[in-house]
């Protein structure tokens, strides 16, 4: 049987929003799987949808830059927080941002580009940095936004510097539009991004491993019913599942009455054109990677009493 440590109980509960004793029943039940305790938790009727935030658990900074119709987002990670503060770091993060703006948004693209004042690549240039500071890095991930009429938009949550801080997001609008009402609502919308984290933009690209297992919690949790009744409650539980997850369904946290296709549409008679939100991007430092816990020094102390 796996340890079930308060640690996890914690996790879960952050995940899931159920009580302590819900959260450890349910990891003692999946062995300590967290993934599946959610679901667990969710077939009982505990927990609400997992957003899949990930855990936060690497230090670094993400990094946004803009030029007219494009915009680039990068992540570099780091060890600790103390060498994301760091001025060679932060340079590092900008610079590569502005490479990753010439390049065709992939992470090989941008490692391999050349690294502005020395004859090496950004994957050299890291190495270097790794050198020089002794501390591991990584250039994580890049993602670069294009529109050919409109704009791109961008908001940086705890930010420690111009355009670097924990949470970047990237919105397109293509429009024909007034530029100074796009750029407003696209900021508006992509700190709504950076606050609620959905999973798509619309319900057709939800990816559908997550959509399989949706329908499995709602037919898990109806079990036993007809199955026309069963398929009935499947289609709106997916109904509602998609106004929880994407962007365009979403209620807009700066006016929860209305969804973001809705403020879209009224943003038209502002901006003197149509408005469509092509795409976004949001990178949350760290997302999805697990840190080692700290050891818990009175514990080993204890046992190497003990022993």
């Amino acid at each position: 049987m796996a340890n079930i440590t308060a640690a996890l109980v914690k996790e879960l509960r952050e995940k899931t929003g159920a009580g302590m004793m819900d959260c450890k029943g349910a990891l003692n039940e999946t062995d300590g799987d967290i993934e599946a305790a959610v679901d667990w938790l969710r077939k009982k009727g505990l927990a609400k949808a997992a957003k899949k935030a990930g855990r936060v658990a690497a230090e670094g900074l993400v990094a946004v830059e803009s030029a007219g119709h494009h915009a680039a987002l990068v992540e570099v990670n780091s060890e600790t927080d103390f060498v994301a503060r760091n001025d060679s770091f932060q340079g590092f993060a900008r610079e590569a941002a502005k490479l990753a703006l010439d390049t065709d948004g992939t992470l090989e693209g941008l490692e391999s580009a050349k690294f502005p004042g020395a004859q090496e690549t950004v994957k050299d240039s890291l190495a270097n940095l790794i050198a020089t500071i002794g501390e591991n890095m990584t250039l994580r991930r890049v993602a670069k936004l294009d529109v050919t009429k409109g704009v791109i938009s961008s908001y940086v949550h705890g930010q420690v510097a111009d355009g670097l801080g924990k949470i970047g997001v990237l919105v397109a609008l293509e429009s024909e539009g007034d530029v100074e009402v796009l750029s407003t609502l696209g900021r508006q919308i992509a700190m709504h991004v950076a606050a609620t984290n959905p999973v798509a933009l619309d319900a057709a690209g939800v990816d559908q491993t997550i959509l399989d297992r949706e329908i499995n919690i709602l037919r898990e949790k109806n079990a036993g019913k007809p199955e026309n009744v069963l398929a009935k409650i499947v289609e709106s539980g997916l109904k509602s599942y998609y106004k929880e997850v994407t962007l365009l369904e979403q209620p807009f946290v700066h006016d929860g009455s209305k969804t973001i296709t809705q403020v879209l549409k009224e943003a038209e008679g502002k901006a003197g054109a149509p408005v469509k939100l092509k795409a976004f991007v949001r990178y949350a430092l760290g997302e999805g990677i697990e840190k080692e816990e700290a050891p818990d020094f009175a514990s080993e102390v204890a046992a190497a009493a003990r022993g």
